[in-house]
């Protein structure tokens, strides 16, 4: 089968293009013909060694995939062959990684994909989605009339936010780059979307949450948040989300955030257990079929150029190039 692997972690052109074998599913597994990928901060952080694991070499890049049961082990038992199916939480702990024409993946990192949404679609809202809903639900514990706020609304997981946030019954605000994105936040159904280079961007947010008391859910999506400000915006008893930002050391506001009775919570995607991955899409879909859920698809790319695909990531993750607007999505 043709897969993009790494023989050792470096540069995006570490990435090849080439023939790998084709895996056999387990007893728990199943074996997905891939239709869909997609690529996220942590899969070049791996590529790139900045996150050091026990690599196996060739190592096949990718957490998230989208596609169709090819076959099933024995002791398989939610899916069959014909099932579409997408999931995430690939490439990490020994599990084989996504960019290939073929993935083997236990079942219980599988899901089913709704009737009517694409291949690229599941893709494009895996990793995000399931982000997103552990942080605003497991950890953040959000309840329909909360205020939300969200770093980067059209970005993966800011516009799997403002989708979810919305869902439930919250009113959710967005910062963005630019008017094309402030629109774009705005279809998403957020209710107050700021571009993030006004110089009156928190007089603005100011304006609007003054009637609640403050924002009752902060999501920091930003690698260097500035809690100082987060504070000054927050309600009593409210609750800011970090979930990114590893070598971030920011200054600490103790005496405003103690005062507020204010929490901080913070988490990361891969420790979440199976079943709590599961509940998380089992939300998606529903919102999905309530008309709630359409994933931010910005470019894509062949499996042929996954090389690309990181290259555009990493510009936009680490470099802040600002040219990233949703998923990047890669075909197989």
């Amino acid at each position: 089968m043709k897969a993009a692997f790494i023989t050792s972690t470096g540069s995006p052109d570490c990435i090849q293009y080439g023939d790998q074998p084709q895996p056999q599913p387990t007893d728990n597994q199943v074996l997905v013909k891939v239709a869909a990928v997609a690529v996220n901060p942590i899969d070049t952080y791996i590529r790139s060694g900045m996150i050091a694991l026990p690599l196996e070499f060739p190592y096949i890049i990718g957490c998230d995939l989208a596609g169709e049961v090819e076959a099933v082990g024995q002791g398989v038992t939610r899916f069959k062959v014909g099932d579409r199916v997408w999931g995430s939480n690939q490439g990490l702990i020994g599990r084989p990684g996504t960019f290939a024409e073929y993935a083997a993946v236990d079942e219980q990192w599988l899901y089913p994909t709704p009737a009517g949404q694409s291949d690229e679609a599941a893709a494009a809202g895996a990793l995000v989605g399931i982000t997103a809903h552990l942080g605003l639900f497991r950890s953040g514990r959000l309840q329909a009339g909360e205020i939300v706020f969200v770093n980067g609304g059209t970005g993966g997981v800011g516009s799997s936010v403002v989708q979810l946030a919305k869902g439930a019954g919250a009113t959710v605000i967005a910062t963005v780059g630019n008017a094309e994105k402030q629109a774009a936040c705005k279809a998403l159904g957020a209710d107050l979307v700021v571009d993030y280079h006004s110089p009156t961007m928190d007089d603005e947010i100011r304006q609007f949450i003054e009637p609640h008391g403050g924002i009752d859910l902060w999501y920091e999506t930003q690698r260097s948040p500035d809690f100082d400000r987060t504070v000054s915006l927050m309600r009593m008893g409210g609750r800011i989300i970090f979930m990114a930002g590893r070598d971030a050391r920011p200054e600490f506001p103790v005496g405003p955030s103690y005062t507020k009775d204010l929490s901080y919570l913070g988490f990361a995607m891969f420790n979440a257990s199976a079943e709590q991955q599961r509940e998380c899409a089992a939300g998606i879909h529903r919102l999905y079929e309530a008309g709630g859920w359409t994933p931010n698809i910005g470019q894509r790319f062949p499996l042929s150029e996954a090389a690309a695909a990181h290259q555009l990531q990493e510009e936009g993750t680490l470099q802040g190039s600002g040219g990233l607007s949703g998923k990047i999505v890669v075909t197989v």
